[in-house]
């Protein structure tokens, strides 16, 4: 390893300090230099298995080869164009994508999920000529204007009065229920009736992540989204899915809407279609982009469908097509299920576990005079000691439960490898 960077030392950390904004909590102690597949190494060549896929977005693992050769070709052939200049990888990925999902033909690509969010609502309040946005309580939708006011599961407070007209509701929790004997249909019809006593008469969408990822993993029940759309239906409201983290096979499937037979007004990708690169996209119905471009749609940015990212995007999806990544997510979701479900035998701390494919919860109870957070973060800390990145879940809500989504091209071994570290953080943490 001698073509790595020196041993990082107390250094590297104050000039971090001095230098970097915090933007979210703490700064990982491990800082890698070089990924492939599943691991991250740092500099001294210690190895950590990736449970996460960076971001919630590495699907085929780091460093790729097919990815890599892409983007080597793709930057020396078109990376940056002038926004209203379209390339061939950019129509081959929109026609790509509508392939996949053709009731939804029209694509716009963009570089984050927030930002596509952020498109996305301002659609839908153009097509509808309303402008109230209503979401689940729990929501992660993204940090800029929109998308930050419709997320509730943090970032709601110092920061004075967010965009109006904007309303929450509470997701179902089987594990949790809030209303013990009340079933989602009935929570769900409730909340709605709940909207409309607010409401001014202007509700335009209803933005939903079909799990609800940073909000604990928590899973929409069959049925559920069939029911939120004939509520928007009966509203004139439009349906916006947020699948940046379960799209492009996370869950077993190639988009989580699939398994519920619903497919959205509008539909919001990011994270996984570029596989860790910046990469986003809103698709949306003939009939909406049409009125959207007779209203003048205006989302005009520096990076709106450039051709780079396009190039990576259009290769993820034949790499996740090709190689049958999304039932294989289902295959290895199940190992990694029996995994946890082993755990939770063996170690009375752990309360539920939930989630589809390779997108799991594991939540935490009170326990050892511990509230279930507290647990969450310290098993979090040590399995990192050990060599496992498991959990980048801890502001606002939810903080008891682990979120854990290795890549899709993960293998058997890597899963049992990272089930046993695991254990060893649980039972380091409650021994102490």
């Amino acid at each position: 390893m001698d073509h790595l960077p020196a041993g990082l030392d107390d250094a590297f950390w104050t000039r971090a300090r001095r230098h970097l904004l915090r933007y979210g909590g703490d700064f990982v102690p491990f800082v890698p230099v070089r990924a492939e597949g599943a691991f991250l190494w740092d500099a001294g060549g210690r190895r950590v298995l990736d449970f996460t896929s960076g971001q919630m977005s590495a699907i085929l693992g780091h460093s790729h080869p097919e990815i890599v050769a892409t983007v080597r070709d793709a930057v020396g052939r078109l990376d940056h164009l002038f926004s209203s200049m379209l390339s061939a990888p950019v129509v081959d990925l929109a026609e790509a994508l509508a392939g996949l999902v053709p009731q939804l033909p029209r694509s716009m690509l963009l570089s984050t999920g927030g930002e596509s969010n952020e498109a996305a609502i301002r659609l839908a309040k153009l097509v509808t000529g309303k402008w109230e946005i209503a979401a689940f309580t729990q929501s992660w939708h993204g940090m800029t204007g929109a998308a930050a006011a419709a997320t509730y599961k943090a970032g709601r407070r110092g920061i004075g009065p967010l965009m109006p007209g904007q309303y929450g509701i509470p997701a179902p929790n089987p594990y949790r229920p809030r209303f013990p004997g009340v079933d989602w249909r009935q929570e769900l019809d409730d909340a709605f009736d709940l909207l409309d006593r607010q409401s001014t008469g202007n509700l335009a969408a209803f933005i939903a992540e079909p799990i609800l990822s940073s909000g604990g993993v928590l899973d929409l029940p069959l049925g559920y989204l069939a029911a939120l759309q004939a509520h928007c239906r009966a509203r004139g409201m439009l349906l916006i899915l947020d699948e940046a983290q379960t799209g492009i096979g996370r869950t077993g499937l190639m988009f989580a809407f699939e398994r519920d037979g619903v497919v959205p007004d509008i539909l919001t990708l990011s994270k996984t279609l570029g596989a860790g690169l910046p990469l986003a996209a809103m698709m949306t119905t003939a009939a909406l982009a049409d009125e959207a471009e007779a209203r003048d749609f205006l989302f005009y940015t520096t990076h709106v469908n450039d051709p780079l990212p396009a190039a990576v995007g259009l290769k993820v999806l034949e790499i996740v097509v090709r190689d049958g990544l999304a039932p294989r997510a289902q295959q290895m979701g199940a190992r990694l299920a029996e995994g946890l479900h082993g755990l939770q035998r063996r170690h009375a701390c752990i309360g539920d576990i939930r989630g589809r494919g390779l997108l799991l919860g594991l939540e935490f109870t009170a326990a050892g005079g511990r509230d279930a957070a507290a647990i969450s973060d310290a098993v979090t800390d040590v399995a990192l000691e050990l060599g496992l990145s498991a959990n980048i879940v801890r502001a606002g809500l939810s903080g008891g439960t682990m979120r854990i989504a290795p890549p899709l091209t993960v293998t058997d071994a890597e899963i049992d490898l990272g089930v046993e570290l695991l254990d060893a953080a649980i039972s380091r943490v409650m021994a102490g």
